[in-house]
């Protein structure tokens, strides 16, 4: 593993914890000599996940719309940021650029970035790991949501390995670790 992108939030009102987490997954991945890969912020679980990275002489990359730099919402300590047209763009390249996807705790920019990686490896489209950090129950809407889709049949019970969640950020590594990339063709 050579990168991995991570879907976060801004905010900075949120729960310490949330952005301790961030703190910790930041200096860790530094550590194990992996790159991150995130949406450039300088703010909130963005700003804790690449200062921490960055403290631990960490490679952290930033792909960021023009009109987010702009609004001087761009983190300028960071390894590389790669200014992008739009937000379309950037997901594009928040994918492509890395060996698998975390999500942390965010709002509906981090939702949207999470359900279309995770459409996009149902469809066949994305071959790796997806793990979401479901620190502090965050997340369990979502997961009883993907439970339900399978339930309804919208989605199939193997669907269930096209991501996995974790509790704590010190089980996100062995997760990424543990998983295997999807084959290339759409899951039935």
């Amino acid at each position: 593993m050579q990168a991995v992108t991570f879907f976060c939030g801004s905010s900075q009102r949120c729960d310490p914890a949330y952005l301790r987490a961030a703190a910790w997954l930041g200096r860790e991945f530094a550590r194990q000599g992996i790159a991150i890969v995130y949406g450039g912020g300088a703010v909130g679980l963005m700003g804790a996940l690449a200062d921490a990275a960055l403290a631990e002489n960490g490679r952290v990359i930033g792909i960021i719309p023009e009109f987010m730099r702009d609004l001087e919402w761009a983190h300028n300590s960071i390894t590389a940021l790669r200014v992008v047209q739009d937000m379309h763009e950037r997901k594009k390249l928040l994918a492509l650029e890395s060996d698998a996807v975390v999500a942390l705790p965010g709002g509906v920019g981090t939702f949207e970035e999470l359900l279309e990686v995770l459409s996009f490896k149902r469809l066949g489209l994305y071959s790796h790991p997806v793990v979401i950090l479901n620190l502090r129950d965050f997340y369990r809407p979502l997961e009883q949501l993907l439970a339900r889709a399978i339930d309804e049949r919208f989605l199939d019970r193997e669907h269930e390995r096209l991501w996995t969640f974790v509790a704590h950020p010190e089980e996100v590594l062995p997760a990424l670790r543990a998983a295997q990339a999807q084959p290339a063709g759409p899951a039935r």
